[in-house]
């Protein structure tokens, strides 16, 4: 059997989301309609995609908490960005949020802060493995989901439905006001 992926999206209250699903499991979610499928053939295959897709929409409509979608963390590149990764998805669950310090230290991987941001940053499966649940000591910190610049706001929109952050007056479970 050959290696390929099947690719398909979903609109969200923060724009539209695409992924791409291998045998094996979610390997991609970004935004627009641009999806990573790496050097991968991709077919249409509507009963891998409808499990993922069908989470997501829970999720952005408040019914979903916890994914259970399986990962396929082969395209995760690095061995300590992979270790990261995988103790964010295990450790960091719904309505709770963690420092890059202290998912530096839950790793245990002896990657700095610093570097944490970047692995968040490269993250190839946002959202399900939920970087946006990462915060700077001092703040929100960055966030590379979200499309036109507005990572940050995707971030705080993200975190609001989770209960991380109380709603502001214009926070609005329809999607980001701007």
């Amino acid at each position: 059997m050959s290696e390929d992926v099947a690719v398909g999206g979903l609109d969200t209250p923060v724009g539209r989301i695409s992924v791409a699903v291998t045998r094996d499991g979610l390997a991609s979610v970004s935004w627009g309609r641009r999806v990573a499928s790496g050097r991968l053939p991709v077919v249409d295959d509507g009963d891998r995609l409808a499990p993922v897709l069908g989470q997501l929409s829970e999720y952005f409509a408040g019914a979903r908490r916890d994914f259970d979608v399986p990962v396929d963390w082969r395209h995760v590149t690095g061995s300590a960005s992979g270790v990261v990764l995988r103790t964010l998805h295990q450790s960091v669950p719904y309505g709770s949020s963690v420092t890059y310090g202290g998912l530096a230290t839950l790793s245990g991987t002896g990657v700095p802060a610093r570097a944490i941001g970047g692995i968040m940053g490269a993250n190839p499966i946002p959202i399900v493995v939920p970087c946006h649940r990462v915060l700077a000591s001092d703040g929100l910190g960055g966030y590379s989901g979200g499309s036109g610049g507005n990572g940050v706001e995707v971030k705080r929109w993200l975190l609001t439905l989770e209960g991380v952050l109380p709603p502001t007056f214009d926070w609005s479970p329809a999607g980001l006001t701007t």
